[in-house]
């Protein structure tokens, strides 16, 4: 942290129930010259990485389905959200940590993902930053059913979508979750799927 028109006074832990919620104190220097004392509160629950498995082929991606209670608090009446798979780095680096996920939810073995860029999902309020992937697969690479793992509470269904269902899925609102939108309009612009 080294930007000269912040200084920071103090950081107050509110929470450590499932991640980290801090109340983060500091002084910001204006663009003419004054100095404003501001307060935020920071929700930190790590950085992640998301992949869009797709088939060019047979038009089609793999995508998950899956109950987020944040949504439902926000008026998702099911709660259920259709997603690209995605987990949190913890000590893996990204590149291992999505090849792990993509093998617990979806059931396939990828090798070599393609990372594409890095993007801050919610600046304003969560300090998370997430490692976008992409990578190709084929109906040999499924080893299991997938779904996640019970010991992490995951309920996760596979869907196998044509491509072009899913842009429309976008258009309609079926699919609303802001990397899964991401990845399937860089698969669009690149011509993936």
């Amino acid at each position: 942290m080294s930007n000269p028109k912040v200084k920071i006074i103090g950081i107050k832990n509110l929470s450590n129930a499932h991640y980290k919620l801090d109340k983060v104190e500091f002084e910001y220097q204006t663009n003419n010259g004054s100095w404003q004392t501001q307060c935020r509160e920071c929700y930190d629950r790590g950085d992640g990485a998301a992949i869009l498995l797709y088939n060019s082929t047979k038009k089609t991606v793999i995508l998950i389905k899956q109950f987020r209670m944040p949504s439902y608090l926000n008026g998702n009446t099911t709660g259920m959200m259709i997603e690209v798979c995605a987990g949190l780095l913890d000590e893996n680096n990204p590149k291992a940590c999505i090849i792990k996920e993509v093998e617990e939810e979806t059931g396939f073995k990828i090798s070599n993902p393609k990372k594409v860029f890095e993007l801050y999902s919610t600046p304003g309020a969560v300090t998370e930053k997430i490692h976008y992937f992409i990578a190709e697969y084929s109906d040999d690479m499924k080893i299991s059913a997938g779904g996640g793992l019970e010991e992490e509470h995951e309920e996760i269904e596979v869907l196998e979508i044509n491509f072009e269902t899913a842009l429309t899925m976008v258009l309609k609102g079926e699919i609303n979750d802001a990397k899964t939108v991401v990845l399937l309009q860089y698969a669009k612009l690149n011509n993936l799927a």
